[in-house]
């Protein structure tokens, strides 16, 4: 988990005392089908369920895949941040499939992002033009 993934976060919402709910936005580090890892502030423990809504920000408009429930199943602390597993519960079941092809749509353009990414590093550098002459 070297770098959170480009344009993508998920938002989910947090009770605060009785009454009020905190939305909190946390980075995404992995992202399959089955579930994801996010790095937040927040304290969970492994049993906890959440709903989040994960958002990919593009220059024109946003992809959004809103509702899923997960299910937290790893905790790792890093300095005053926790890294958390997040299964998504009943992803699979028919009632969800809209829900499950926009996170297929997420998953696509990252992995096109990533690859375009990892492309422009690893291809040799743009050769001077003074030595092109």
């Amino acid at each position: 988990m070297n770098e959170a993934l480009p344009d993508l976060i998920a938002r989910f919402r947090v009770r605060r005392g009785l009454f009020r709910k905190e939305l909190v936005e946390a980075d995404l580090y992995e992202l399959d089908a089955y579930g994801c890892v996010l790095k937040t502030d927040k304290v969970f423990n492994p049993g906890d369920t959440i709903v989040l809504d994960i958002i990919m920000d593009m220059p024109f408009d946003e992809i959004r895949a809103e509702g899923f429930s997960g299910l937290i199943t790893e905790c790792r602390k890093h300095c005053s941040n926790f890294f958390y597993s997040v299964d998504f519960i009943e992803l699979n079941s028919g009632e969800n499939s809209d829900l499950s092809e926009k996170l297929s749509r997420i998953r696509e353009v990252l992995s096109k992002k990533q690859s375009l990414k990892s492309r422009r590093s690893s291809g040799t550098s743009v050769p001077d033009f003074r030595q092109l002459a």
